[in-house]
């Protein structure tokens, strides 16, 4: 078992029900939201909900939600025994992104992808800064930040997988 955290950054009211009943869905749980609105987009809401089910849950949860219109969220997952963390994040303009996690929520990058840039950017600083910063989700995060700190102090509940 593992734990994360799906962080529902703006969806429109009439997807909000459509989102609780894909995320249970996604682990076999039963889903309720304390939905609140969301200040950095009128007329949007947002919600948070803490999950604790078996490792590989953040992706079903990240699947589940993937490509609904008007939808932001982020999927975190903890690492587990023999399985790594992770978070999915997605926005309407750029899709989804995934990385791995260390133990602390750190973006693990792996030393393929570290010696794909070194080559693909022929030791150019700038080129080499410009593909880390999209190696490590930084589209997703700008985009992301403002719905990040309207949501401080918002509820959060839990959603446990049964049995």
């Amino acid at each position: 078992m593992t734990q994360g955290v799906l962080f529902v950054h703006s969806a429109p009211r009439a997807l909000c029900p459509h989102i609780e009943w894909a995320a249970g869905g996604a682990i076999g749980a039963h889903a309720k939201f304390d939905w609140t609105e969301q200040p950095a987009a009128p007329g949007m809401f947002r919600a948070e909900i803490c999950w604790k089910a078996p490792a590989g849950s953040g992706a079903r949860i990240a699947s589940a939600l993937r490509g609904w219109d008007g939808l932001r969220y982020e999927v975190t997952e903890e690492p587990s025994e023999g399985v790594d963390g992770g978070r999915w994040s997605h926005t309407p303009a750029l899709g989804i992104y995934h990385a791995v996690t260390d133990a602390h929520g750190n973006i693990v990058v792996p030393e393929d992808v570290i010696r794909t840039v070194m080559a693909r950017t022929a030791g150019d600083p700038i080129e080499m800064s410009i593909e880390m910063e999209r190696v490590l989700g930084q589209a997703w995060d700008d985009e992301l930040e403002s719905f990040r700190y309207a949501g401080d102090g918002a509820p959060v509940r839990w959603l446990t997988k049964v049995g």
